[in-house]
């Protein structure tokens, strides 16, 4: 690390007064700090690692006061991380002198998968294993440990049998459909021309045990004719919000506008998932000619991608079997969450190019019905669906006992986002670092691998051009390196767009100039769906703002 760089981490503390999720601080005035193998466990399991910054009074606003003894600090720490950290870490030391002050910097280093969890020898693996939350450090759960043991084999969890379950539970007709299938597309596979029980066998869709054909977890999810009956939690449950949070409630008092659980095989439960999703979301009307064509609020292919995805690589192991899939779907979002993190080399970071299967059988049986595509694939379709809608990329959060997916539904080259952006006409912007200003409109903050999922470009081009809104003055860069992230660099009056008009604004305007308004305009004009037009219409009745005249379809509401 430079001095520059450990001049920026300081900087970054005393700025936001408060340790960062890569950054802890210590003070280390009147010696080495004990339990120092938790932030050294915690970094070790951290994708990106961390810094322990040494030399600074966190209780006096990050003071830069110095360690007491730089090189006896440095001697205790690679002791505590070579004799008693499993596996071994081997942390890398910065000291500098700053304002006359000794700061050291201990860069932690991530380990690969196969070697985590890392943990204090001395208390075991179960009372030794940290995790970092925020910016604080957390003994893991069972879970989170035996979700990193069990990925340095082949999970095998969706080929287990199903203890309870023959083959008479079993649909017949759609494992004749899947073998004639495979037929088509294996003419050489002189196995699928075995008796039926005996190929069913040889595909794992069904294991002998002790003398019975039970199904596998994978045979039954995929061609039961009730897979709820023996393993009920295997459903996707879809929650529909008012608002933006789960606590705000509808004029009448309801958490939910819609709530449904969704049972069956895959094929049927994703066939159900996304039309449910795709009749609750918002609709706008492009007219092309005499034809109309309704464009959804977020793209059925990314939407589809997503929930395939939870269902083929969520964890199936018999600590989260009771779990199910969630998709909750907000004013201003869409979140999909399945149970367990993510598995192998592949991070959050890497997962558009990097692949690792942990439910291999199932994976092949959603391939052979063509649920998937190849391999590695679904997440760059979903990408490139979200960048055809010109919306952002989603987010892909791994939570470790979860991972979860979101879409926001803000258009990015929006004409008010076109029109905000028409200040910087002047100044030698691609089209790249224009999207990137209307993304950091949105959010707060910006990294390398943001800027690449956003423009679908590689790691060198988005350094070049994040480096080069920074050097425009647009933008402002935050640490170094692989803490490196960017900020809007604009003044307060021009980040802040100018206040919308509520919706009850936008409907009178829309009354007050066509002289009255009906649900199916309503529902044109704010982009939400029926049972949101009718709450917000009947409200306004309610209060006086407007008059009902008609009745059922033929309603319209004018003012009073």
């Amino acid at each position: 690390m430079t001095h520059d760089e450990l001049l920026e981490l300081i900087a970054d503390g005393q700025q936001l007064q408060s340790e960062l999720d890569d950054v802890e601080v210590k003070s280390a005035r009147g010696g080495t700090p004990q339990r120092l193998y938790e932030p050294l466990s915690a970094f070790a399991n951290r994708t990106g690692g961390g810094v322990i910054l040494f030399g600074l009074d966190e209780s006096h606003n990050f003071e830069i006061v110095g360690v007491g003894n730089a090189h006896r600090l440095q001697e205790e720490i690679s002791h505590l991380a070579n004799a008693d950290m499993e596996p071994a870490l081997r942390p890398e030391f910065t000291v500098e002198e700053i304002e006359g002050k000794t700061v050291v910097a201990v860069e932690v280093f991530e380990l690969a998968a196969a070697l985590r969890p890392c943990f204090y020898r001395p208390a075991g693996l179960q009372r030794g294993s940290y995790i970092r939350v925020g910016n604080t450090n957390r003994l893991m759960t069972d879970y989170e440990i035996f979700g990193y043991v069990s990925a340095r084999t082949q999970p095998t969890f969706d080929e287990e049998p199903i203890r309870d379950a023959t083959i008479e539970n079993l649909d017949r007709l759609k494992l004749e459909d899947y073998l004639t299938q495979l037929k088509r597309t294996r003419p050489y596979a002189t196995y699928l021309n075995l008796p039926f029980e005996q190929v069913l066998s040889q595909l794992h869709v069904v294991r002998e045990v002790d003398g019975v054909l039970r199904p596998t977890l994978a045979g039954l999810l995929m061609f039961g004719k009730y897979p709820q009956e023996f393993e009920i939690q295997m459903v996707i449950t879809f929650l529909q919000y008012f608002g933006t949070t789960e606590t705000e409630a509808t004029p009448r008092g309801e958490r939910f506008l819609d709530n449904r659980k969704f049972e069956g095989t895959i094929p049927e439960i994703v066939d159900s998932a996304v039309n449910q999703v795709l009749a609750n979301i918002r609709k706008s009307s492009l007219i092309e000619g005499v034809f109309r064509q309704d464009i959804p609020e977020y793209p059925e292919r990314a939407v589809r991608e997503a929930i395939v995805n939870a269902i083929a690589h969520r964890d199936y192991s018999h600590f989260v079997r009771g779990s199910y899939i969630q998709i909750r779907l907000f004013a201003d979002r869409l979140e999909i969450q399945s149970p367990g993190g993510l598995y192998g080399n592949v991070t959050e970071d890497t997962i558009e190019n990097e692949q690792s299967t942990r439910n291999r059988l199932l994976m092949r049986m959603m391939e052979d019905l063509h649920l998937v595509e190849n391999r590695g694939s679904g997440i760059r379709s979903m990408l490139e669906a979200m960048r055809q809608a010109n919306l952002e990329p989603p987010r892909f959060q791994d939570r470790r006992s979860s991972f979860w997916v979101t879409f926001r539904n803000h258009t990015l080259m929006s004409p008010p986002a076109i029109a905000w952006l028409n200040q910087f006409a002047g100044l030698p912007l691609n089209d790249h670092q224009r999207l990137a200003l209307v993304y950091l409109r949105h959010n707060e903050q910006m990294t390398n691998s943001d800027y690449q999922r956003l423009n679908h470009v590689d790691s060198v081009t988005a350094n070049r051009e994040l480096r080069g809104l920074v050097q425009a003055d647009l933008t402002k860069q935050h640490s170094t390196r692989r803490w490196a992230y960017y900020t809007l660099n604009l003044p307060a009056e021009e980040k802040v767009t100018p206040p919308s008009l509520s919706n009850e604004e936008k409907i009178l305007a829309y009354v007050r100039e066509h002289g009255s308004i009906s649900n199916s305009e309503c529902r044109d004009l704010l982009r939400v769906g029926m049972q949101r037009a009718s709450h917000l219409l009947k409200k306004m009745q309610g209060n006086g703002l407007l008059k009902r005249e008609g009745g059922r379809r033929w309603a319209r509401y004018v003012l009073p």
